[in-house]
């Protein structure tokens, strides 16, 4: 993609070839997603995103499958072409730790995804890991102005979020640089954002639903609330990916994305991206990071930070997102029928999962999470509400049952990852959010005796028969 660089460049006739020729090709391709792409439904972008029949004949032998390209950097033509390149004034991969044919077609899939049914335009940018996704997100929104070099500067976030980002938040920005994180203990309440923001505040951070403990919120409300003092809403949409809920259709300005998860439901690596609507709204000073800020990050901070995602994962995570609906169907059908099983079995103390209805958050997701193009589906034909893979359950008798409920576990595998195509559990207190400390773990209600499950595909049945065994070893008193 083209980007005007902040630095001068004398315009000569050969560059202004190179910039003429790509300005129609990029008009065309404005025009394919305008006419063409954005009138598919959601199933169809996924397998086909911008790779075309004409890109296949034309460019790479025919090949139906977008290429992987491992070369670390791209040739050019001559001097022409390299300056324009290089100062971002025509479509560029340049060197792979900026950007690289295969992580594009990626990016645009993916961006097309999470803005599908979007009326504005979205882009990507694509990164090593969902941490690296994060840091890609907030750290353009907590630099100095030059007026005031030493301000003070904040931002609001849920309390109920994934170990790794309280980490991110807590330790990497508010204890070493000293950018306090003002922590949002019930998002529901949005006199609780209100209270906390101030002419400090840069930016609203939340994570739904919640990784492990099912948080949610009402992002329009929030979003809006943000928009009104000039300040963007960042959300973790993770857990329910762009099959289930798109943030950015309901007014956030940028969607953050552990591709390792979900989209690479195969656990074949670890991959990020950051989704951003065009024209987002901040108070910082930059109008090309306003305009299209996933693309000014992965061109200007990423270029120098480096946290860029390798082309055989982006190849990788391709793939496995062209079934995401279907599959998200699936993955969700079988956890509502698990999470069922679970509330009614007299070893748990109560269950957290967004889609049994005695939940307190179930009527709020249920305004959100739906199935996407389940009303143009044979099987359905009409609205459905999904909520996902993940769930939590609380062990009755404590964190010594809950260890040997979890340490009796024969198909369900014990791990820390989630949104695989097996199940997975994990005790969050001594695993994904054991570095937060106690204090930690009490704001954002984590207990010893929780143990969170991503049930994945095989047959819910399968599932329930290894937890009730695991269930059965507890002693009886």
């Amino acid at each position: 993609m083209a980007m005007q660089s902040d630095d001068e460049l004398i315009i000569s006739p050969g560059i202004q070839k190179y910039i003429d020729t790509t300005g129609e090709y990029l008009k065309r391709r404005d025009r394919y997603i305008e006419d063409v792409v954005k009138k598919w439904k959601f199933d169809t972008i996924a397998v086909h995103g911008l790779y075309t029949v004409e890109d296949a004949l034309e460019d790479y032998n025919g090949a139906i499958i977008e290429p992987v390209f491992l070369s670390a950097s791209q040739a050019y033509r001559d001097s022409d072409e390299l300056e324009a390149a290089l100062a971002y004034m025509i479509p560029t991969w340049c060197y792979s730790r900026i950007a690289n044919p295969t992580t594009y077609y990626y990016e645009w899939t993916l961006a097309l995804l999470e803005g599908y049914g979007f009326d504005g335009g979205t882009s990507c940018c694509s990164t090593s890991s969902g941490m690296a996704a994060i840091m890609t997100a907030v750290q353009p929104f907590l630099v100095h102005t030059k007026e005031h070099v030493f301000e003070e500067r904040n931002f609001l976030a849920t309390a109920q979020c994934y170990g790794g980002t309280f980490q991110q938040f807590k330790a990497r920005l508010e204890d070493e640089r000293a950018i306090e994180c003002r922590w949002i203990g019930d998002p529901t309440n949005i006199d609780a954002w209100a209270s906390r923001i101030d002419a400090n505040t840069r930016f609203l951070y939340g994570e739904l639903p919640s990784n492990p403990q099912q948080g949610f919120f009402d992002i329009e409300a929030v979003a809006d609330l943000a928009h009104s003092h000039g300040l963007p809403l960042i959300v973790d949409n993770t857990v329910a990916p762009p099959a289930l809920l798109r943030p950015i259709c309901h007014g956030a300005d940028i969607v953050v994305q552990s591709a390792t998860k979900t989209l690479t439901s195969g656990g074949s690596g670890v991959a990020g991206a950051v989704i951003s609507r065009k024209d987002l709204v901040t108070q910082v000073d930059n109008p090309a990071m306003k305009a299209d800020f996933a693309q000014y990050v992965k061109f200007l901070p990423n270029r120098d930070y480096g946290p860029n995602l390798h082309p055989m994962q982006a190849y990788m995570t391709l793939n496995d997102m062209r079934t995401l609906r279907s599959k998200v169907d699936m993955l969700s059908r079988n956890t509502q029928v698990v999470a069922e099983f679970l509330d009614a079995h007299p070893g748990i103390e109560s269950v957290e999962y967004l889609g049994l209805p005695n939940h307190p958050l179930h009527e709020l997701a249920s305004r959100y999470m739906w199935l996407v193009d389940a009303e143009h589906d044979a099987q359905y034909g009409k609205p459905v509400n999904r909520y996902g893979h993940l769930m939590s359950f609380y062990v009755a008798g404590g964190i010594e049952n809950t260890r040997i409920v979890f340490d009796a576990l024969q198909r369900i595998w014990r791990a820390t990852d989630l949104g695989r195509i097996k199940s997975v559990a994990t005790i969050p207190a001594i695993s994904t959010h054991q570095q937060q400390g106690e204090e930690g773990r009490k704001l954002a209600n984590i207990p010893g005796n929780l143990i969170r499950l991503c049930v994945g595909g095989e047959h819910p049945d399968d599932v329930i028969a290894d937890l009730d065994q695991a269930l059965s070893k507890v002693p009886k008193r």
